[in-house]
């Protein structure tokens, strides 16, 4: 018998290669808060080129923000990144300053102070939307971003006489009403983390110290109030109200949470600065509840992010009201010089000079 074998010749086409899986989520968000920060950036640098005066500072203290903020985005591969207590911020993945990113959302560059206005409080809303899905530290620096970029689009309209933008609609501040505290004695014992020492930061640790930070502000409140007089004391007196409410909240909140609540005291200890200049104080008060929100933003999440985000809105501007820096990360504490530097060549125009950029 003959067996005959036949050989066909076979061409193989390699597949498409694998697809990369899409970024997380806060790499997303960083990554579309940066490009947006870029182009901000440059657009305010364009439009003070071609102004002076006020409007021309205005602009600058703009650019100067976007600048610090824009570093503070560009990610860990390409230098430090700031952070406070509580989770590092920053991602695994850099992106280029000026790349396109998903959820960017970049529209034609702003052409004039009015549309820039426009732009910034787009922006900042958006970091504020992103943060309350985005990983801890990404959420805080986020809400960082977005808040600055909100009290800055204000800023700026007061500076070339433009209408103040319209603050983002955030969460309500009845985020846990009180009815929704857990029964007594249904709390179970809270375990402590594995290897955790007494100054780890948990969720439960950063909403005690909120509660305390707001007993201590409305403290300070009473004090300064009995030394104010005219429209300060007005403004004294309503904040007073709200932070009444706050710290009602905070309280509502850890009590749903089974977090033990600090015990108020009877009173807390004030600089004489206070006492000699009590609407500075107010100022260093509120400004001194940031990394305390920042904190809660980036432990928490869910309905409590949200309420701390709003909080943390809510502190800044109340901080510029009287008078206050809340820098261009409030809720972070951060040494702006260790930022690293942007990679574009082309400078940021000289600055104006320190500012809050709350303020008018």
């Amino acid at each position: 018998m003959t067996v005959l074998f036949i050989s066909l010749g076979l061409a193989l086409t390699p597949g498409p290669p694998p697809q990369a899986p899409e970024p997380p989520f806060s790499e997303r968000a960083r990554s579309a808060a940066l490009a947006e920060t870029m182009q901000l950036r440059l657009a305010g640098s364009k439009l003070a080129d071609a102004v002076s005066g006020a409007e021309r500072q205005g602009l600058l203290r703009a650019v100067t923000l976007l600048t610090t903020q824009a570093k503070a985005l560009t990610g860990p591969d390409q230098g430090p990144s700031p952070s406070a207590t509580g989770p590092a911020v920053g991602t695994p993945a850099a992106t280029a300053p000026g790349t396109s990113a998903p959820s960017s959302g970049q529209a034609a560059p702003p052409d004039s102070p009015a549309a820039l206005i426009t732009a910034l409080s787009a922006s900042g809303g958006q970091r504020l939307s992103d943060a309350e899905e985005s990983d801890g530290g990404m959420a805080r620096l986020l809400a960082a971003v977005g808040t600055a970029q909100l009290l800055q689009a204000s800023s700026l309209a007061t500076a070339v006489g433009a209408a103040a933008p319209d603050m983002p609609a955030l969460p309500g501040p009845a985020a846990a009403p009180a009815s929704s505290a857990a029964p007594a004695g249904s709390c179970p014992p809270v375990p402590t983390p594995s290897g955790a020492g007494e100054g780890t930061a948990t969720p439960a640790t950063a909403l005690a110290m909120t509660v305390k930070t707001e007993a201590e502000t409305v403290y300070g409140y009473q004090v300064a109030l009995a030394r104010l007089e005219g429209t300060a004391a007005g403004s004294a007196a309503q904040l007073l109200a709200r932070h009444e409410s706050v710290l009602a909240e905070a309280e509502a909140l850890s009590r749903a949470q089974c977090v033990d609540i600090p015990a108020r005291e009877a009173g807390y200890t004030l600089g004489p600065l206070f006492l000699e200049s009590p609407a500075a104080g107010l100022g260093s008060l509120e400004a001194g509840t940031l990394p305390v929100y920042g904190d809660l933003v980036a432990l928490s999440d869910g309905s409590t992010r949200q309420w701390a985000i709003s909080g943390l809105l809510a502190a800044a501007r109340r901080a510029a009201l009287w008078g206050a820096d809340s820098g261009p990360l409030p809720g972070i504490v951060v040494d702006t010089a260790q930022l690293p530097e942007l990679p574009d060549a082309s400078p940021a125009p000289e600055s104006p000079g320190t500012g809050s950029p709350g303020t008018p």
